[in-house]
């Protein structure tokens, strides 16, 4: 059917030679465009050292601009990091908070955005954590939530585990007209749902790259607003975050205006690479186009395994579909049906309370009814 037809090329991604891999929301794949580029760096570091790794390191500007581009940012705004927790220790560290002021963050958050902000209790901030178990956060219960001494809200676009979607714009309006910053944790949404940042009103966002962006593991992303980066205190500086990196024994130096000054020392120029030469096949065909695929695989997933007699777990009030798809059948052990699944070549993720599947741009509905049918003969 031409509506599910996928707007990635499937021929780019070589996992669809052996498997049908719907596992993105724990691990994405390398486009063979990526790889090829990433093979290319390796040949070029062990030929030349030196020689060879520096046109990668010259490039770093235009790697932030084509990150800052998927989001709607500015390559200033734009860090590239090992990983989501260390986007969140960012802002956990840098922001200006006190004894008795007070984080909201939501009790069913990953831990990569949980224990950046639950270690400053030692220090006598709050971190509230909100029962969202039900129902996500939703800006008329944030409004009842905020407190006199409320300064941030950290929360993921995506929940990990059902795939519900938060209203950014929303929550950041609320969050706004208190004067709370507004820090999102994106890994589960990037790459396979359309965000402008600057249109949503977050202030900072941060994402591990090896998820639905389909980079390296050990490289991420962050965004700073021009307008937190202000208030934001630089808690891990390096070499690389002064004006002139080259003039080593100047300590009279100011920091980097730009977001580039979080990155501290040498970045990892191969993971920028990856996540550069991957989004660009992502913007060549447009993640809003990618967003509708996947939104449609999922609810074609959503109603098969129903047809089934599966529960599908989800929270009430979000804002709209995610990629992720968490199911289990009544009376089945989950794990016991995931890894059977997966010996048939379906790759998904399996716990004790569900089944999560996770399709991107290049998965096909082919492969969403092969599925549903492996799972009906298990039934």
């Amino acid at each position: 059917m031409a509506e599910f037809a996928p707007p990635l090329d499937r021929s780019l991604f070589a996992v669809t030679r052996e498997r049908t891999y719907l596992n993105h929301a724990a691990v994405g794949v390398l486009p063979i465009s990526t790889a090829e580029a990433l093979h290319a760096f390796v040949e070029a570091h062990a030929t030349g050292g030196v020689l060879g790794t520096f046109p990668y390191e010259a490039a770093m500007a235009r790697y932030r601009e084509r990150i800052a581009g998927a989001i709607g940012a500015q390559g200033s705004d734009i860090a590239v990091l090992r990983n989501t927790s260390e986007g969140a220790n960012v802002l956990a560290q840098g922001l200006d908070l006190q004894a008795g002021d007070e984080v909201l963050v939501p009790a069913e958050e990953f831990p990569s955005n949980a224990w950046p902000w639950r270690v400053l209790r030692a220090r006598g901030v709050v971190v509230r954590e909100l029962d969202c178990s039900r129902e996500v956060l939703s800006p008329e219960r944030l409004e009842r939530e905020i407190g006199a001494r409320t300064r941030v809200l950290a929360l993921s676009w995506v929940g990990y585990a059902d795939g519900a979607r938060h209203d950014l714009a929303g929550l950041a309006a609320v969050a706004h007209s208190r004067n709370i910053a507004f820090v999102v944790d994106a890994i589960q949404g990037l790459g396979a749902l359309d965000l402008d940042v600057v249109a949503s009103g977050v202030d900072a966002l941060y994402a591990g790259g090896a998820k639905w962006l389909c980079a390296l593991q050990g490289v991420a992303l962050l965004y700073v607003s021009p307008g937190l980066r202000e208030r934001l205190r630089l808690a891990a500086p390096g070499w690389r975050s002064v004006v002139d990196m080259w003039d080593f024994h100047n300590q009279s130096q100011e920091w980097l205006v730009d977001a580039s000054r979080f990155e501290g020392g040498t970045p990892n120029f191969i993971g920028a690479l990856s996540l550069a030469r991957s989004l660009e096949l992502f913007n060549d065909v447009g993640i809003a186009r990618i967003e509708r695929h996947v939104v449609a695989l999922r609810e074609r997933l959503a109603t098969g395994v129903r047809k089934l007699g599966a529960t599908v777990l989800e929270r009430t009030g979000g804002a709209g579909a995610s990629g992720i798809l968490t199911f289990f059948l009544p009376g089945r052990d989950s794990v016991a049906l995931g890894k059977a699944l997966q010996s048939e070549g379906f790759v998904t993720t399996w716990r004790a309370n569900g089944i999560r599947v996770s399709p991107h741009g290049y998965n096909d509905l082919a492969e969403i009814d092969a599925f549903i049918a492996a799972l009906a003969a298990k039934a």
